[in-house]
This record gives C-alpha cells, sequence and structure tokens, in this order.
C-alpha cells in the first residue's frame, strides 16, 4: 500500500511536471515566432535605414558624381562595415534558433530523472532590442559630408625670416585659420639672382615635408650662393593648396677657392684641401720638362670667371711665381678689401708645422707666413716639441691655449682686426689689430702634413658679440710690437 501511494505522488507529480514541460515547449514555440518576426522587423528595420543611406548617397552622388571617387570609396567601407555588422546579427539570431531547437529537441526524451533535473528557465531571450540601430547620427553625418576645400595659400613672413649661423629659419602664416591644415611643405633653392626666377636655374628644388608648424629652422648651411629662394604650401588630407609668393633671403658669406697655381710644389692642392708631398717638386718639374709648360697665371683659373664685388675681386697678380724654398704656402684666390668675413680650417695636429692667417698680394715666394710684415699667423711647430704661436713681421708670442684641431678665422677690414678661434667653441685664441692699407687673401702653409678649409660661413654670431666687446680696448694679444 506504501509503495501504491508513493507511486502514486510519483506520477501525480510527473503529470504536473509534463504539464509544465507542455506549457514550457509552447513557450518555446512562441519564443521561436516571435524571434522570427523581431529579426524579420529588425532586419527590416537595417534595410530602411540602408535605404535612407542609399538615398543620402544617391542625392549626393547626383551633384557630385564626377568627384566623388574618393569619397564613394571611404562610404563604401563605411556602408560595407555596416552591412558586415547587420549579417553577425543575423547570424547571432540563427543561433539562438539552434539553441531553441536543442532545447526543444531534449524535452522528447523525457523521463522520470531528466524531467526532475530539466531547467525550465529559457536559455535565449526573445527580445532582439539589443540588435536595434539607429543610423540617425550617421545619416546627419553623412549629410554633412562635404569635399574638403583646398587651403588658403600661406604668406612667408620676410620681417620675422632669419639667416645667422649658417641657419635660415623661415616663418608663414595662413590669411586665416584652417583646423584642417594637416601639414605644410617648404621648398627652397640655392640662387645667385635675387629677381624672379629664371627658365633655367642653376640648382633645383630641395623639399622640407610634413612640417606641422608655421616655422622651420634649416641647419648646418653651406652658402655658397648669394640667395636662398623659399616657398610654402598648406595641406590637408585629401589635396595641397598653392605654394606661397617666393622669398629670397641673401645669404652673404666669404667664398674662396685655394690657388693651385701659385701654391708651393710640394702641396697637393684639391678642391680646398691640402696634403704636403716630398715628392711633389720632382714631378712637376719632369712634367714641365716633358711638356714644356709655363706657369699658367690664376686669373685663368674658373674661379677668375665669377662675378667680381667690392668684397670679391680677383687674387693674386698675373704671372704670380710659385712659393718656392721652405715657404709651403698656398693662398685663397679671393681676397678681402671690406666687411667682416669668416672662414674655418681643420689640420692635422700632427703636422711637423702648419701655419693660417692672412697675407699681403706683395708676399714673397720665398716669404713664410709670420716672418715679414706681409702677412699675419697663428703658427703650429712639431718639430722639436709642440708650440702654437702668432707671428708677424718675423716677431712670435707663443699662446698659452690648447691646440684644437680646428680653427676659426675671423676678419674685420675696416677695423683692422685678424682673430683666431677655437672653431669647436668659439673661444678667442689670440687677435691681431692693426690697420690695412691694401687688400689681404686668406693664407696657409704646411709641412709635412695636410689641412681642409671650409668656406661659405658666416660670421657666428657669439664672434660678433665678442669683436663688439672688445672693439677699441686695448689687449695683451693685439700686437706683437
Amino acid at each position: 500500500a506504501n509503495d501504491q501511494e508513493s507511486l502514486r505522488k510519483i506520477t501525480t507529480t510527473l503529470a504536473l511536471k509534463n504539464d509544465e514541460i507542455t506549457n514550457f515547449i509552447c513557450c518555446l514555440k512562441q519564443s521561436l515566432e516571435n524571434l522570427e518576426g523581431n529579426s524579420s522587423r529588425v532586419q527590416e528595420d537595417l534595410e530602411t535605414e540602408f535605404s535612407s543611406l542609399h538615398s543620402v548617397l544617391d542625392e549626393l552622388k547626383d551633384s557630385m558624381v564626377t568627384r566623388i571617387k574618393q569619397e564613394r570609396a571611404s562610404r563604401t567601407y563605411e556602408l560595407q562595415s555596416q552591412l558586415s555588422a547587420c549579417s553577425k546579427a543575423l547570424e547571432s539570431s540563427e543561433e539562438l534558433l539552434e539553441v531553441a531547437n536543442q532545447t526543444l529537441s531534449s524535452t522528447t526524451y523525457v523521463t522520470m530523472a531528466p524531467a526532475f533535473r530539466l531547467s525550465l528557465k529559457a536559455k535565449a531571450s526573445d527580445s532582439m532590442s539589443h540588435m536595434m540601430v539607429d543610423f540617425t547620427q550617421e545619416r546627419e553625418m553623412l549629410q554633412a559630408i562635404k569635399f574638403l576645400p583646398v587651403p588658403a595659400t600661406p604668406e612667408i613672413l620676410v620681417s620675422e625670416c632669419q639667416v645667422c649661423d649658417n641657419t635660415v629659419t623661415v616663418q608663414w602664416a595662413l590669411p586665416e585659420p584652417d583646423t584642417k591644415i594637416d601639414h605644410y611643405d617648404l621648398e627652397h633653392r640655392r640662387t645667385n639672382y635675387e629677381g624672379p626666377p629664371r627658365a633655367r636655374e642653376d640648382y633645383p628644388w630641395m623639399v622640407v615635408e610634413g612640417i606641422r608648424e608655421t616655422e622651420y629652422t634649416l641647419t648646418g648651411l653651406r652658402f655658397d650662393t648669394r640667395y636662398m629662394t623659399f616657398r610654402v604650401k598648406a595641406c590637408n588630407k585629401a589635396v595641397a593648396g598653392e605654394f606661397s609668393e617666393l622669398v629670397t633671403l641673401e645669404t652673404h658669406a666669404f667664398l674662396f677657392k685655394l690657388d693651385a697655381g701659385s701654391s708651393h710644389q710640394n702641396l697637393k692642392v684639391e678642391d680646398l684641401s691640402v696634403e704636403w708631398d716630398s715628392c711633389g717638386g720632382k714631378v712637376v718639374q719632369d712634367i714641365r720638362k716633358d711638356k714644356n709648360r709655363t706657369n699658367q697665371s690664376p686669373m685663368h683659373s674658373p674661379a677668375r670667371t665669377a662675378m667680381n664685388s667690392p668684397k670679391r675681386v680677383p687674387s693674386a697678380r698675373v704671372g704670380r711665381d710659385r712659393f718656392t724654398a721652405e715657404s709651403y704656402t698656398v693662398l685663397g684666390d679671393t681676397f678681402i678689401d671690406a666687411g667682416q668675413q669668416y672662414w674655418e680650417v681643420r689640420f692635422d695636429k700632427e703636422s711637423k708645422a702648419f701655419a693660417v692667417g692672412l697675407a699681403l698680394r706683395n708676399l714673397g715666394r720665398f716669404d713664410q707666413l709670420g716672418k715679414s710684415n706681409a702677412s699675419w699667423c697663428i703658427h703650429l711647430n712639431n718639430w722639436l716639441h709642440q708650440s702654437l704661436t702668432a707671428k708677424h713681421n718675423n716677431k712670435a708670442r707663443t699662446l698659452d691655449c690648447p691646440i684644437p684641431d680646428r680653427i676659426g678665422v675671423y676678419c674685420n677690414y675696416e677695423e683692422g682686426a685678424l682673430s683666431f678661434y677655437n672653431a669647436r667653441t668659439k673661444t678667442l685664441m689670440h687677435t691681431f689689430r692693426t690697420k690695412f692699407t691694401q687688400p689681404v687673401i686668406p693664407a696657409f702653409s704646411v709641412w709635412n702634413g695636410s689641412f681642409s678649409v671650409q668656406t661659405g660661413l658666416q660670421v657666428p654670431s657669439v664672434v660678433q658679440s665678442g669683436q663688439r666687446k672688445n672693439s677699441g680696448t686695448s689687449s695683451s694679444n693685439a700686437s706683437l710690437t
């Protein structure tokens, strides 16, 4: 009896459970129907949104058909991304349907034990509201899309541009602020002509791209022309504007070459480099014997064909003889007769002897630098012991300063000042003060060594500043007399 009562209770309970399962199956079927309906509605809404987007695109296409290739690619990518998102939404709905089917299938094999373990909580909701989308913002965004305007033309601010210490800083501005500007492109070109560009220029445009600010500084320049011309344009993400009006800035610097025609035969001169060659004299003599040649005047060298100016005139007199004997000298090819000039020389500190300075045009072919009143120099001697001296008119003063590997030479013709600097630190080593009564010329001498000259340099600002402070003041370095 007890067993029957227990079985009856179990049967009743199972019947109730079956009713619950039946009701749950109905709910699942209803959920499936709702899922289909909601999915269809969401899909229709998506199609409506896309139709709206296509409508906007079609309207834009009518007015921009010839200029929208780039815009079409961008928008197609955007729409494809949206289509991909919608496809994923549909795929997720199908996964939910499969889950529901699996749940339904599991109930067709109901036994007593599984029935009690069966969860009556739906594993998936029939709500699809989380898949709803609203393209109102995107539609407004698309309606607001316009072609990026061509950037305005910048103007180079000449008054703000600076040329100093072989650097050039260029500043510019737009007529009105433009937040769409991505960067600027600056172009510069060397020239010897101040006026408008010629049909054929001697030098190409050099480009600096991707400048984020409205100024740029070019550093480490060698000014081997009289001017530099600049132009700049603004660029946004899509298009570049027009170049600004050309601006030409003066880049004054002292330029010269070495006069190989009058240099000592033991000096191998190449451009602005010199190396002492013990066999040089013999080789030259043999060539002369073979070809019966005579010395050519440096006036016939290419440097002599350059246009003369008050500060650049032919250097050596016609028919100048080579330096000889122990005057291992080479001169520059350009006289200094006005203004302030600066150049640097790098030399081998192991050279047996080296000198750098200025000389008059009447420097004798046998004269060593500093041994007569026609030259002033700093002299390095490594023969017996190392020493650095300032020499003029056969008088010398030992300089108590470290020997640099590069010397800067400054000449102020009107003030009669000739100064030598450690080119790296711009520390003053020595100053000659005199009165130049005739043009002077850069002069160099080397024995068992080598050196190279750097021209096209402006007078460094720190040198100019120091010269102004020392101008008119007495100095122990001022004279050797």
